[in-house]
């Protein structure tokens, strides 16, 4: 992918976060029925490696916000230490965040662990061609999430 197409889908992505209907739910990135991530299991991304769609009877309240897992099993391990399974800046694009510290939406599909932390990323089209952050957060890792971590705490100062 070129620089130039790199910078106007980067652009766009900032641009899609200042009009992007969020609900805000102790400030968790979640859908109109205060579910993060869609609804997709987290405990299920560390012991699965894969993104897993959850249930809502099987649901767990965290910090203000809804988490649904795929069975009763990973919603009991979730309980027992939910911050461990939790993602990284309240499941807001870890990208975004380390780029230009700004809170852009993430996709249940699109995720990594850094650090021993659930990290995701924003994955849609732009310009009729897929985007997935996780791409450019790959090719300079260790600079964004450095720079993830002191706009997060920047963020979370100033709320």
């Amino acid at each position: 992918m070129s620089r130039s197409l790199t910078k106007k889908l980067i652009g766009a992505i900032v641009s899609f976060a200042l009009i992007a209907p969020v609900a805000h739910s102790a400030d968790w990135n979640t859908n109109a029925d205060n579910v993060v991530l869609d609804g997709y299991d987290v405990v299920a991304y560390r012991t699965e490696d894969r993104a897993v769609q959850g249930l809502t009877r099987y649901s767990a309240n965290y910090d203000g916000a809804d988490f649904h897992f795929a069975n009763q099993a990973n919603r009991d391990t979730f309980a027992s230490d939910p911050a461990m399974f939790a993602p990284k800046y309240r499941a807001y694009c870890a990208f975004a965040m380390g780029k230009n510290g700004k809170k852009v939406p993430a996709n249940p599909d699109s995720f990594k662990f850094y650090n021993g932390e659930l990290l995701v990323f924003f994955n849609d089209t732009f310009n009729d061609k897929k985007f997935n952050t996780k791409v450019p957060w790959n090719a300079d890792e260790r600079k964004l999430y450095s720079r993830a971590e002191v706009n997060w705490k920047s963020l979370q100062n100033n709320r």
